[in-house]
């Protein structure tokens, strides 16, 4: 793989795992990671780790699948496997379970990457705009989950399994792109309700909110605006640079693993601090809002911020 994992290789040995969006950007990174940890120094009599990665464009996900399986050693296991899914559809997704429970018996992790969004002004969005992006966003990550407690219940693991959804950067709003900011914070939320309800089977429920993070495909979705809105983040991220996928990936699989085992509900900010720093979005100076109330208060603030010539 281009870029080693930090974890010890057999970590997730004889685990199957869904990842939607798995074909590009951080769902790919996170797929190919899973991969790597299961097919470094093993032997076929070594159980390796199954990766099923879906998304709505079947030929992006074959070439990501195939991409990943030729740098899977030909004495390893491990195994990835594209399976086309539109998560807004919930016939799609339960589709999408029984055949990765047919397939392999068991279903150990699901990581909820699947989404999309587009930059628009509140005021310019149109109503199918905004329902697309929540029915992608807030809908389909609940219909993965709620499929999700049923497999990771059932599929024959003791433990039950364990549920990473990813989500953003969007504690301050989400100015420019409120359809998105609303439905994440929408599954931060739903993140905590799950983790509470489906303790008694076994189930670790977590969230990841990456902060600005480059990858060609990201860039590319946002057109002619990707590389001007890529060059105008760095100075917001007290890092002073981007994220890459492979800085969210080796997060979520911290999650995933045995290291995670008394986390559940919450949400891992990998950002650099960028949630804490201020916002991308400009607001001009102007008069709009109506005067503050008279009195001595006042007048010393205006005093303070013009103060009256001495001469």
């Amino acid at each position: 793989m281009a870029v080693s994992s930090v974890f010890r290789p057999g970590l997730f040995n004889n685990k199957v795992a869904i990842v939607t969006g798995g074909g590009t950007g951080i769902g790919k990174a996170i797929s190919a990671e899973l991969l790597e940890l299961d097919s470094l120094w093993l032997t076929t009599l070594s159980p390796g780790c199954s990766v099923v990665i879906s998304s709505r464009k079947a030929d992006r996900l074959e070439a990501a699948a195939q991409e990943m399986s030729q740098k899977i050693p030909a004495s390893s296991p491990a195994s990835v496997t594209p399976l086309p899914c539109n998560i807004r559809n919930e016939d799609e997704v339960k589709e999408l379970v029984s055949s990765v429970l047919k397939r392999y018996g068991r279903i150990d992790f699901l990581v909820n990457n699947g989404g999309g969004q587009f930059s628009s002004p509140a005021e310019h969005m149109s109503s199918k705009g905004w329902k697309a992006v929540i029915d992608t966003n807030l809908t389909g990550t609940f219909h993965c989950c709620q499929q999700g407690e049923m497999l990771t219940a059932n599929s024959g693991s003791l433990h039950g399994g364990v549920i990473v959804n990813i989500i953003a950067d969007m504690w301050k709003g989400f100015p420019g792109m409120a359809h998105t900011g609303a439905a994440r914070a929408a599954v931060d939320n739903l993140t905590k309700s799950l983790a509470i309800e489906w303790a008694a089977s076994g189930v670790r429920v977590n969230s990841v909110a990456p902060g600005t993070i480059f990858s060609k495909t990201a860039m590319e979705n946002y057109k002619e605006l990707g590389p001007d809105l890529f060059k105008m983040s760095v100075p917001f991220s007290p890092a002073k640079r981007l994220g890459v996928p492979e800085e969210i990936s080796s997060a979520v699989c911290f999650l995933l693993s045995p290291a995670a085992s008394y986390i559940s509900g919450d949400t891992l900010r990998v950002d650099a601090g960028q949630s804490l720093y201020h916002s991308m979005w400009e607001i001009p100076n102007h008069s709009a809002w109506p005067e503050a109330p008279e009195g001595e208060n006042l007048d010393a603030l205006k005093e303070l911020l013009s103060p009256q010539s001495k001469l």
